[in-house]
């Protein structure tokens, strides 16, 4: 693996805000800039294919992993600086996963959430200890953060779960924190 590589996970659709486009763009850039390999979804719409372009564009390498099923729907980005074909979803976050060395979740839908939940499961039962980050543009991802402290509250998981996860409001908050814990 690269020495420094980030996982981003969102969602292959714009969303209905602008800056959601505007901070996966942001975040592409801020990637290449700070050295950092993009390992992402390989696909070349919505945030996913903005935060690939971006981080392109300020020539820093791209490390994409798509299952076959979705090349089509999600336009497999085959310009990457590393492109792969898994056979499933899970193979797909496996490898996702592996290459990285933190993640990053920006706003995304169904299929987001459960990269992130899934990530988030590993760290809680100890299989790794790498930093996950939630960029939440326009408080975004607050509703989340409201539904972990409430599964605190209910006693289906211990305090440690909040410390697992560290929500951002910008994409220079992000780099900051970024830094911070790859250093």
């Amino acid at each position: 693996m690269t020495a420094r590589s980030v996982c981003v996970f969102c969602g292959a659709r714009a969303g209905r805000r602008p800056t959601y486009m505007q901070a996966a763009t942001e975040t592409g850039q801020m990637l290449a800039e700070d050295g950092y390999r993009l390992v992402y979804g390989a696909g070349d719409v919505g945030l996913m294919g903005a935060t690939a372009r971006a981080a392109q564009t300020a020539e820093g390498e791209t490390f994409g992993v798509i299952p076959a099923h979705l090349v089509d729907m999600e336009v497999g980005k085959r310009d990457l600086t590393q492109y792969i074909v898994t056979e499933t979803m899970h193979e797909r976050k496996k490898v996702m996963f592996m290459n990285s060395n933190a993640i990053i979740v920006l706003p995304g839908g169904a299929g987001s959430l459960d990269e992130f939940f899934e990530v988030l499961t590993w760290r809680q039962l100890g299989l790794h200890e790498k930093p996950i980050f939630l960029l939440s543009i326009d408080g975004y991802w607050t509703p989340l953060m409201q539904m972990i402290r409430h599964v605190i509250d209910e006693g289906f998981a211990d305090e440690s779960l909040s410390f697992f996860v560290q929500p951002v409001d910008s994409v220079q908050d992000l780099r900051t924190a970024l830094r911070a814990a790859l250093s």
